[in-house]
């Protein structure tokens, strides 16, 4: 049996403690969410409109996607380690740029700065896959990612709060303190995990096309891609829903965004439960479903006439159900295609999740108005989930069929 590698608090000369790595991807998760609250103030307060506004997350969320694919490789070749501090490092004075900002120009520059923080989502899941094999990555990444989702949890509210106490800029101040306190504990605990030199470029390029060319990668990747894009397009709506649909205060908001993250821990909770016992395809497979069925509830009650808060949002805690349930281990799946070449492999599928998330968290905002009301939300996030499950039914078959 696969023991886990020693690891000792604050001792950089063995692998980071785990909630070392939980604050690394939920300082990306915090980042993404926070501010969204205030979307609607921002915009007020810069002059522009709300889809001016709303490019701090598309636009951010396209940034994410091109430097996932960067980070990977870059870490595969250096190190897990100076890659991680050198981005929070960046993130840290982004933040205090954003915060200072004179005009929404200048903002949504620093902003884009922002998107180093994503090494922190990138190179935790790498970091375990480092560690121990699939099935175990499967259950590890779900415990990280369950402490992690407490965090995007309460960020809205936070930020909420803040905006309501002070302006949008607080929420900033605190991400900056954040950031700060993350970079010491990685400078302090994070030790290495790549065994060796690492790969360079001219090896990791002779590896692309066996990872390319796998069909099981591309079908783990579509599922997660899939999956946490309904949850990418939430997250371009739901600030718009709740303000100008169903007439939510800035702090109400931040706690309907919360909604998704409680499913969100607890699915993360099971997956490290019974990723083992179920395999990592049976768990991708009960995630996605789930999210499919909440979804489709929830866009049957709206047709019906039931449209309220508590409904639209209670129905999303599927969404965050399922999609904890099915990332870890779509996640684990297209890491363990190609071992050697898992930093490469987590920023390629990173970014595909991420730029799809982009393009859907646009398209939500834009179909939006008063007069549509959530129906073309609830539609997006249904139809992206449904996809997420032939996705993963396409991996099973393949195994079946094929046997790889």
């Amino acid at each position: 049996m696969t023991t886990l590698p020693e690891v000792r608090f604050l001792d950089r000369t063995t692998p980071p403690h785990v909630s070392t790595l939980i604050l690394l991807a939920g300082i990306s998760a915090l980042n993404m969410s926070i501010f969204l609250p205030s979307l609607n103030n921002m915009a007020l307060w810069f002059g522009t409109d709300y889809a001016v506004m709303q490019f701090a997350l598309s636009g951010y969320l396209a940034a994410t996607a091109v430097l996932q694919v960067l980070i990977g490789p870059i870490s595969d070749k250096f190190g897990r380690r100076p890659v991680v501090i050198a981005s929070l490092a960046i993130f840290v004075a982004a933040t205090l740029g954003a915060m200072l900002a004179p005009t929404v120009g200048v903002f949504l520059f620093f902003r884009m700065l922002q998107a180093a923080v994503a090494s922190g989502i990138v190179l935790s899941r790498a970091i375990v896959r480092d560690m121990v094999p699939q099935e175990q990555a499967a259950s590890m990444i779900g415990y990280v990612t369950m402490g992690m989702a407490l965090i995007p949890m309460v960020g809205p509210m936070i930020g909420g709060a803040l905006d309501e106490a002070f302006d949008w800029r607080a929420s900033f101040a605190f991400l900056a303190l954040a950031g700060t306190g993350i970079l010491a504990l990685a400078i302090a605990d994070q030790g290495e995990t790549i065994r060796g030199k690492g790969l360079s470029f001219r090896e990791q390029v002779r590896g692309y096309p066996e990872l390319f060319a796998s069909p099981r990668f591309w079908g783990y990747t579509a599922c997660a891609a899939f999956g946490s894009g309904a949850f990418f397009a939430l997250l371009g709506g739901a600030s718009f829903v709740a303000g100008e649909v169903f007439r939510l205060t800035p702090f109400w908001t931040g706690v309907a965004l919360g909604s998704p993250a409680i499913g969100y821990a607890l699915g993360n909770f099971l997956s490290g439960r019974f990723s083992v016992r179920m395999g990592v395809n049976r768990m991708a497979l009960t995630g996605t479903l789930v999210a499919s069925t909440g979804m489709g509830l929830s866009l049957l009650l709206t047709l019906a006439g039931y449209a309220h808060p508590l409904l639209f949002f209670g129905l999303c805690t599927t969404l965050g159900l399922g999609n904890g349930i099915m990332l870890p281990s779509a996640t684990a799946g297209l890491l363990s295609v190609r071992p050697a070449l898992a930093g490469t492999a987590s920023g390629l599928g990173g970014a595909i999740m991420i730029g799809g998330g982009a393009a859907l968290a646009a398209l939500a905002g834009s179909l939006l108005t008063v007069e549509t009301g959530t129906l073309p939300l609830q539609a997006i996030m249904f139809a992206t989930q449904a996809l997420a499950a032939l996705s993963i039914l396409f991996v099973m078959w393949r195994v079946r069929v094929v046997g790889a």
